[in-house]
């Protein structure tokens, strides 16, 4: 039996959102379970999402391979300040200190840093963005330095996103302008609007199915009853 290689046996980094675990992190601050399994995350987490946790913690080493919480993660999770700040810096040094074998994060570019994820790990190239993502994420606010090449690419791509955001926001809701055919002449702004509806309605047509007929009639009788109303007050 061949043995696989140290790359092949290595677990992948994290590529979740870096904003589901510090959300599953506060979580846990009610209380920490004796084993972190699906029984647990369940409820909270789709499966998909709860698997790549799940691996995301293992490979921070906040988990062993049985899913027990380790010291590290019952300390990372009651810590405060400055306590936070350095159990998060060791975690992200130590968890990725593959990359010092290929680059320096405090020089390198950012296509430098997805080609160090994808070529450690064989990973796609969708994969390696979303490594990368939540690398940096950590890596922020862990206090772990970044080259300002990488740190631009990310503000870029906020940029962008909160543009196209804001661009969808703005145009929600908007209805474009519909030009409706008017058979008839234009009528002075005098006229009474019961008048000015008439002139949209549809003409009878005695060609039209009995359905079409009989709300044809029920319209017309309560555009009626309304122009009846306004002209009574």
């Amino acid at each position: 039996m061949v043995m696989g290689t140290e790359k092949s046996r290595r677990r992948l980094p994290p590529y979740i959102s870096y904003r589901t675990l510090r959300n599953f992190l506060e979580e846990l601050q009610k209380g920490i379970p004796a084993r972190i399994d699906r029984s647990y995350w369940g409820e909270r987490l789709s499966g998909s999402t709860g698997t790549q946790l799940m691996a995301a913690l293992r490979f921070l080493g906040l988990i062993d391979t049985n899913s027990m919480p380790t010291m590290r993660l019952k300390s990372l999770v009651y810590a405060k300040g400055n306590q936070r700040i350095d159990l998060l810096t060791q975690i992200t040094t130590e968890s990725f200190s593959f990359l010092s074998d290929s680059v320096d994060p405090q020089t390198a570019t950012y296509a430098q840093l997805e080609e160090a994820f994808h070529h450690t790990f064989q990973l796609t190239g969708d994969v390696s963005r979303k490594c990368v993502k939540f690398y940096v994420a950590i890596a922020t606010e862990s206090g772990v330095s970044l080259s300002s090449f990488i740190t631009k690419r990310i503000r870029l791509a906020r940029s962008n996103t909160s543009t196209k955001t804001n661009t969808k926001r703005k145009n929600a809701g908007i209805i474009p302008n519909i030009k409706i055919p008017q058979d008839s002449d234009v009528l002075p702004d005098s006229t009474p609007w019961d008048k000015l509806l008439l002139t949209k309605f549809p003409v009878f047509d005695p060609t039209w199915t009995d359905e079409i007929k009989l709300n044809w009639f029920k319209a017309f009788d309560e555009l009626l009853r309304m122009g009846s109303a306004q002209n009574g007050k």
